[in-house]
């Protein structure tokens, strides 16, 4: 199986878009038609609307991110919808990251790794690494055996990520010396990426210079209030290193009585995807440029 990173880069380039769609399946917001015809199973129609998502985003998105929580809470039958998902994912030829945000050492750590890459056959997962690097490895230990992916928290969108991520250590805040430990386990192979927010595009700016082999993956895009000339920040010179998320804004852009929801998540997902091949052409300026863009990049000058 090819490298991780290659897969990713590959995917991107063929939509020409890093736009990664989160599935945040919340009940609430649910098309009402699904509900209804669904009755009391709730799971039904939450499988029913992430399927129905994906054949619309497939063409034109190549990431998907599923948000384990949200099929956690329906239970067992809702761990069996997000296989079901990613699976159909799979099949769409979409890379997925599973958004589990797992952490713990040892045994617990790697029983964590085999449910999200043996048992969901997710492409990546998003992992915590405030337990320090003995919380890494297992996950690492298990993605290298057949190419996948983890994506670290680093600098978290949230509004209170800095209690404890501005921290100083050292000299430099805490989220900094956590990019750092994500330098060292990526090794330059491309299969360890950041959590990066768009709510935060000064820092973006930062870690995209200091980690240039990493790919960043970036919350907080459109519902969340992160713009396309915020993400832009978070490119290569080449266009890539980037996947930009954005999950209700593209897959909640309508009413649960409106009969038009797959029109208005089309309609979504394309206005997304415009925004960032605009954000990406503007990052990239070819071959011949690349070693001085990055070079500005490094010196940490804005785009």
């Amino acid at each position: 199986m090819s490298s991780f990173s290659d897969r990713l880069a590959a995917a991107i380039r063929a939509k020409r878009t890093a736009l990664c769609v989160g599935l945040d399946p919340r009940l609430p917001l649910l098309p009402a038609e699904l509900v209804t015809q669904h009755g009391p199973d709730a799971v039904a129609a939450v499988e029913e609307f992430c399927l129905r998502v994906l054949d619309i985003i497939a063409p034109i998105a190549p990431i998907v991110k599923p948000q384990s929580a949200f099929f956690e809470a329906l239970g067992p039958a809702g761990f069996l919808a997000l296989r079901h998902v990613l699976r159909r994912a799979k099949d769409l030829n979409l890379i997925t990251i599973l958004d589990a945000k797992r952490g713990d050492i040892a045994s617990t750590a790697a029983a964590y790794a085999e449910a999200a890459f043996d048992v969901l056959d997710a492409d990546a997962l998003t992992v915590n690494p405030y337990l320090g690097r003995d919380a890494i490895e297992p996950f690492l230990t298990r993605a290298r055996i057949d190419g996948r992916g983890l994506f670290v928290l680093v600098r978290t969108s949230n509004p209170g990520a800095g209690l404890f991520q501005d921290l100083n250590c050292d000299g430099l805040p805490l989220y900094r010396r956590v990019a750092q430990a994500v330098n060292d386990w990526n090794a330059g192979r491309g299969d360890v990426g950041a959590v990066v927010g768009a709510t935060h595009p000064a820092e973006l700016g930062e870690l995209r210079a200091a980690l240039p082999d990493v790919w960043l993956l970036i919350p907080g895009y459109g519902a969340q209030g992160g713009s396309a000339a915020d993400v832009r920040r978070g490119f290569r010179a080449d266009g890539l290193g980037a996947i930009v998320n954005s999950s209700r804004g593209v897959t909640f852009p309508f009413r649960p009585d409106d009969a038009k929801w797959e029109s208005a998540i089309e309609s979504a997902a394309r206005v997304s995807r415009d925004a960032q091949r605009s954000a990406r052409a503007r990052s990239a300026f070819g071959s011949e440029n690349s070693a001085s863009r990055l070079t500005v990049l490094r010196n940490g000058d804005d785009a």
